[in-house]
């Protein structure tokens, strides 16, 4: 497997897993877009796009930091044009930029609902279109990291809004994938199978305890620069779980990936079964 060469922009780069999916494919001798927010360092989550841009160069890639907003399409489309003008092109496009806030309808703020449908949803269209120009010329990806589609309600009756900001990303997955066919443009969604180790876990979770349940970012990684190596759209239209895809490539072994050796039981992520 190598991506060396191609360039791929991942929104939301400055720390988890898009940082992990940046540090893979930079190990292939891939350019690597870092398009953020975070510009500057922050008490109590690390990580910036200098910085990441510093560790891809030193994994063998070659770095592009972008400080980006995906919430504002102008923004977007420049970024996507000196990202092309850098490198001579994109190859692939990776929408992990997300925001989850696990409330119910009736507690959750409207202007929280707004952020969530802005950086998960609309910011899979924003800024896929903004990339389809360059995407038409590579035969490229797109690949957002949003779940399966499971209809059951027991994924909508406590954080309904969070469910549905999550299932458009899905949902675009499916469209894309059929309207950018012509172009010979691979659409697809990944998604893990257990928690992973992340900041926003932490967050969302109650603390870093929960990390003896989850798997490191590494696993989302491999599967990811796995699906963006394909070619001809070979893989393309599907709402992958990591494992799962890792597991149809022929990998058996995955206690690598945990993120404490111990026996305790890992926990599967929201919308898995």
């Amino acid at each position: 497997m190598s991506l060396q060469g191609k360039t791929i922009f991942i929104t939301g780069a400055s720390r988890g897993i898009g940082r992990e999916i940046a540090l893979r494919a930079a190990k292939d001798g891939a350019h690597i877009v870092i398009g953020a927010k975070s510009a500057e360092a922050h008490a109590k989550l690390p990580g910036t796009i200098h910085s990441v841009a510093a560790e891809v160069e030193a994994a063998g890639g070659k770095a592009l930091a972008l400080q980006l907003d995906v919430r504002d399409e102008n923004a977007v489309k420049e970024a996507m044009a000196k990202a092309a003008a850098h490198f001579g092109g994109i190859d692939a496009v990776v929408n992990n930029a997300g925001a989850i806030n696990l409330t119910g309808v009736a507690q959750l703020e409207p202007k929280r609902f707004d952020l969530m449908f802005q950086i998960n949803t609309r910011a899979v269209l924003v800024c896929s279109q903004a990339a389809l120009p360059y995407l038409k010329e590579s035969k490229g990806h797109i690949l957002s990291l949003s779940p399966p589609l499971n209809l059951d309600p027991k994924w909508f009756a406590q954080y309904g809004p969070y469910t549905t900001t999550k299932y458009g990303m899905s949902m675009l997955t499916l469209g894309m994938d059929q309207e950018f066919k012509r172009f010979g443009i691979s659409v697809n969604s990944l998604w893990p199978r257990t928690l992973i180790a992340t900041a926003a876990i932490e967050v969302q979770m109650g603390g870093k305890q929960v990390f003896q349940h989850a798997r490191t970012p590494a696993i989302m990684a491999d599967a990811a620069c796995a699906i963006l190596d394909s070619s001809e759209r070979s893989i393309s239209g599907r709402l992958l779980i990591d494992e799962d895809f890792l597991r149809e490539l022929g990998q058996t072994e995955f206690e690598q990936y945990r993120y404490e050796k111990s026996d305790a039981r890992l926990e599967t992520d929201l919308f898995v079964e």
